[in-house]
C-alpha cells in the first residue's frame, strides 16, 4: 500500500506537503531560537547548551537533539525527492514548452525549483559553517554559538550567503503553504483568503526573524 501511495501523483504531493510543514514547523521554532543572541552571549550560548540537554535524565546527553535532526534529515530528503520526481513527471507529461505563458504565475510559482536548489546547497554550508566549522571563518570555537555567529556574520560573503538564502526561503514558504494547504484539503472557497493571507504572514515573519541576526551583528547590535 505504501508503494502504490508513493508511486501516485497525489502520494508524492501528499508527503511533500507533510514534509514542508514539518521543516516549517521547526524553522518557527529555530527562528524563535536565532532571535535570543539579541539578548546577550550568555543568554544565546545557555540556549544552544540547553538544547542539548532537553529530556534529561531520562534522555542521554543530546539524544533529543539528534532524533530532531534525524526528523529533519528524513523531512527534507522526501521533500527533496518528491518535489523532483513530481517535475521529471511533469515534464515527460507535456515535453514541448506551452506556446503561451500563464500571465497571472507569481515569481514564488516561478522559482520554486530554483528556491529549492538554493536552500539545498544553503543547509549543507550552513552546517559545515555553524555545526561542525569546516568552512567557518575566524577559528570555529566549540561550545561558543554565539561567538561562531558573530565570526559568521562578520564577512561580507556570510552575509550575501545567509540574506540570499532567507529570500529564497520566504519565497517558497510563500508558495509552498499554500500549496500544501490545497494538496491536504484545507482550501476551500471561504478559506482561501485566510490561507493565502497566513502564507504571506509566515514568509513576512519568518524571512525578517533570519535576516535579523545578520543584520544585527552589521549594526553593531549583536557584537
Amino acid at each position: 500500500m505504501a508503494r502504490t501511495v508513493w508511486d501516485s501523483t497525489v502520494g508524492k504531493k501528499t508527503v511533500m506537503a507533510v514534509s514542508g510543514l514539518v521543516m516549517l514547523a521547526y524553522l518557527v521554532v529555530h527562528m524563535i531560537g536565532n532571535l535570543k543572541i539579541f539578548f546577550g552571549a550568555g543568554e544565546f550560548n545557555h540556549y544552544a547548551h540547553w538544547l542539548r540537554v532537553v529530556g534529561e535524565p531520562f534522555m542521554h546527553y543530546e539524544w533529543t537533539l539528534w532524533l530532531v535532526r534525524i526528523v529533519l534529515v528524513v523531512a527534507v530528503v522526501a521533500h527533496a525527492t518528491s518535489a523532483y520526481q513530481l517535475s521529471r513527471r511533469d515534464i515527460k507529461a507535456r515535453p514541448s514548452r506551452y506556446v503561451h505563458k500563464k500571465p497571472r504565475a507569481s515569481y514564488a510559482t516561478r522559482t520554486m525549483r530554483w528556491g529549492g536548489i538554493i536552500l539545498g546547497l544553503f543547509i549543507v554550508w550552513h552546517v559545515l559553517d555553524l555545526t561542525t566549522g569546516t568552512v567557518h571563518s575566524g577559528g570555529f570555537q566549540q561550545g561558543h554559538p554565539y561567538q561562531n555567529v558573530v565570526d559568521t556574520f562578520s564577512t561580507w560573503y556570510g552575509n550575501v550567503i545567509y540574506i540570499v538564502a532567507m529570500l529564497a526561503l520566504g519565497l517558497h514558504i510563500r508558495h509552498g503553504f499554500w500549496s500544501a494547504a490545497q494538496t491536504l484539503g484545507a482550501g476551500s472557497r471561504t478559506r482561501d483568503r485566510a490561507l493565502k493571507a497566513t502564507a504571506n504572514t509566515l514568509a513576512l515573519l519568518l524571512t525578517v526573524g533570519f535576516i535579523a541576526v545578520p543584520v544585527g551583528v552589521m549594526t553593531g547590535l549583536v557584537s
